[in-house]
């Protein structure tokens, strides 16, 4: 279904009982709700949650801001490495409060937010910005976008810098695939036919990669969250997998050292991506962490909310 979210059209994917505790999944950069597995849903459906998936703006079925134009990768590339300002039509911010919008659409007070990725940092500033909302906070995979950490494989970030040899869906199809492979659980590899299957549903979905690198200059244009991480009191947990190639386990581990009373989970042989093999696991941290948050009240956790 489709919500007016932040003065946005977002597509949200809602189940569950409408009573139930909320758990608001926020996704990555370029990533459609569809992102996050039924399987995960399922899990959190049984351990009694209502579920919220949605796209994020510029991506899926969500609004576009192709009137923004497509920008210029590489300038943004050399601006970035410059320590130069990065233009963006857009920020985490803006995202942050698309999330929080998706709450308001759907009369929910407050929920545990989960973010994965770029969908971790926009979760960062949801945190932050509407603190009594927030019941808990899970972090996979992401960063506080320090200039300190390390960056990306090279291998990787060239990947996310190319575009598909060739037009049609075939093209895109192999080109999504390739990336997943080279990001991917090495210890979790999922086999060639379920990621086909996953790269096809996407791109038949909805395949618009200028929103994606719109996101993109979002995030770069984001800056470093570190000096206001130690803000965030809400009960928080660290997921990060030990064989991260996109975004390095140090992330995770300086991400867990900044927020305060925030709990690490690093996983042994998991990629940047949410394999099939953990998803039980990614269910019950989720869960306990929501347990965390439900024994504290926004009173006690943000005095005057």
């Amino acid at each position: 279904m489709r919500v007016k979210a932040n003065g946005l059209d977002i597509e949200v994917d809602d189940q569950g009982p409408r009573d139930a505790p909320a758990v608001l999944l926020i996704m990555g950069l370029g990533m459609q709700l569809i992102a996050w597995p039924d399987l995960l849903v399922q899990h959190l459906l049984q351990r009694g949650f209502r579920v919220l998936r949605f796209d994020n703006r510029d991506i899926g079925l969500s609004q576009w801001f192709d009137e923004a134009g497509v920008p210029s990768m590489g300038a943004a590339t050399l601006r970035y490495a410059l320590r130069l300002p990065v233009p963006a039509p857009y920020s985490l911010r803006d995202m942050a409060s698309d999330a929080i919008g998706v709450l308001d659409a759907l009369d929910i007070p407050r929920a545990h937010v989960c973010g994965a990725s770029m969908g971790g940092m926009i979760a960062q500033h949801v945190a932050r910005m509407a603190p009594a909302r927030v019941a808990s906070l899970t972090l996979i995979m992401t960063s506080s976008g320090s200039r300190r950490l390390p960056q990306p494989d090279w291998r990787v970030r060239q990947a996310l810098l190319t575009r598909p040899m060739g037009r049609g869906e075939e093209a895109a199809v192999e080109w999504v695939q390739k990336l997943f492979r080279l990001i991917g659980s090495p210890l979790y590899p999922t086999p060639a036919d379920q990621l086909k299957a996953r790269a096809l549903a996407s791109v038949r979905r909805s395949w618009h990669p200028a929103g994606s690198a719109r996101q993109l200059l979002a995030v770069a244009a984001d800056g470093d969250r570190t000096p206001w991480l130690s803000t965030i009191a809400v009960p928080t947990r660290v997921i990060h997998g030990l064989a991260d190639p996109l975004v390095l386990p140090a992330c995770g581990q300086q991400l867990a050292q900044h927020i305060r009373g925030a709990q690490a989970e690093f996983i042994e042989g998991m990629g940047h991506d949410l394999p099939e093999p953990l998803l039980e696991r990614l269910a019950h941290s989720i869960h306990l962490t929501a347990e965390r948050g439900a024994s504290v009240s926004p009173a006690r956790a943000y005095p005057g909310a």
